[in-house]
C-alpha cells in the first residue's frame, strides 16, 4: 500500500458493491409492475391484475448492496468519529466535504429505492361496480433516480476514502514554540 492511498481492496469492494446496487435499480425500473383493469363477470367488480412484482426485489436488493457498501467505508474510516485524528489541512478539508456529500446522496438513493420498492409492492385492490379507476403502478423514474444517486455516491465515497487516507497518514505540522503565550510585541 502506497503513502496515503488506502486499501485497494476497501476501493474494488465499495466500487463493486456500489456497481451491484446500480445494476439492481437499473433491473427494478425496467420490470416495475403494471396493471391492467379487470372485470368481474359474476361480481360486476373491476380489479386491477399486475404482473410481476420482480421490481421489489430489485429494488430491496439495490438498497442492501448500497447500504452494505457505505456501511463497510464507514467500518474502515470508522466513520471519522475514532481512531487516528485526521491532520490539518487541505486533505482533511476534503475528506470532511466528502464525507457530508457522499451521506447526503446515500441517503437520497436509499431513499428513492426504498420508497420505490414499496410503492411497487402496493397493489390496488377490488373496487365497486360504480367507482373508475386506475390501477396505481410506480411513477417512471424512481428508480433511476435512485441509480444516479448511487453512482455519484460511489464517485464521493471513493474520494472521500482517498483523502481520509491522505489526511490519517501525513504527518501533523506541530510548532515549536519558544513560550506558551501570545506575542504582542508587533502592535505596540
Amino acid at each position: 500500500m502506497s503513502e496515503g492511498r488506502g486499501s485497494s481492496l476497501v476501493h474494488l469492494l465499495v466500487i463493486v458493491l456500489c456497481l451491484v446496487a446500480f445494476g439492481f435499480s437499473i433491473a427494478a425500473e425496467r420490470r416495475r409492475s403494471t396493471g391492467t383493469i379487470r372485470t368481474d363477470d359474476k361480481t360486476n367488480s373491476t380489479y386491477c391484475v399486475y404482473d410481476s412484482d420482480v421490481a421489489t426485489g430489485y429494488g430491496v436488493g439495490a438498497f442492501l448492496f448500497l447500504l452494505s457498501g457505505e456501511s463497510l467505508l464507514m467500518g474502515v474510516t470508522k466513520c471519522m468519529c475514532f481512531g487516528r485524528p485526521l491532520a490539518p489541512g487541505g486533505n482533511r478539508a476534503w475528506a470532511i466535504i466528502y464525507f457530508a456529500s457522499s451521506w447526503i446522496c446515500f441517503l437520497v438513493a436509499e431513499a428513492c429505492l426504498i420508497a420505490g420498492a414499496k410503492k411497487n409492492a402496493y397493489h390496488t385492490k377490488y373496487k365497486g361496480m360504480t367507482e373508475s379507476f386506475s390501477c396505481d403502478t410506480l411513477r417512471k423514474g424512481v428508480f433511476v433516480a435512485g441509480a444516479v444517486f448511487v453512482v455519484a455516491t460511489m464517485v464521493l465515497n471513493v474520494y472521500f476514502y482517498v483523502y481520509f487516507t491522505r489526511a490519517t497518514t501525513q504527518p501533523a505540522h506541530k510548532t515549536n514554540r519558544s513560550s506558551s503565550t501570545v506575542g504582542m510585541a508587533g502592535y505596540a
